[in-house]
C-alpha cells in the first residue's frame, strides 16, 4: 500500500506541476468556453463521482457488516482495490470541483467570470 501511496503522490505532484504549463501554452479563451459551456456536464459528473465513491466504501462496508466476519486475507485483496477504486473516484471530484470553482478558472487563465449560474 505504501508503495501505491508513492506513486500516487507522485503522480499528483507531476500534475500540479503540468497545470501551470498546460494553462500557460493553451488558448485561455477557448478553455473558458469550453468550461463554460460544459459547466453543467462537470457538475453532474462531479456528483456522480462523489456518490460513487460513497457508494463503494458502504457497500464495501457493509458486505463486511452483514456477514459478521472479517478476516484480514479478505480485507487484503479487496480492500486495497476499492480503497485505490474510492480514492480515484474522490480525486475526479475534487478536480472537476476545482476546474468550476473560481480559483480554478483563474487558474486557467480566465480572469473574468465566464459563467454567472
Amino acid at each position: 500500500m505504501k508503495k501505491v501511496m508513492n506513486k500516487f503522490n507522485m503522480a499528483l505532484i507531476g500534475m500540479m506541476i503540468a497545470g501551470n504549463a498546460f494553462a500557460a501554452q493553451v488558448n485561455a479563451s477557448a478553455v473558458c468556453e469550453l468550461v463554460s459551456d460544459l459547466h453543467s456536464v462537470f457538475k453532474l459528473l462531479q456528483m456522480l463521482a462523489f456518490i460513487g465513491a460513497g457508494f463503494m466504501i458502504a457497500g464495501w462496508a457493509w458486505g463486511y457488516i452483514s456477514s459478521g466476519k472479517a478476516e484480514i486475507k479478505d480485507i487484503k485483496e479487496k480492500g486495497t482495490g476499492l480503497l485505490v477504486g474510492f480514492i480515484l473516484l474522490l480525486g475526479v471530484a475534487f478536480l472537476l470541483r476545482f476546474v468550476t470553482s473560481a480559483a480554478g478558472l483563474q487558474t486557467l487563465g480566465c480572469v473574468e467570470g465566464v459563467f454567472a449560474r
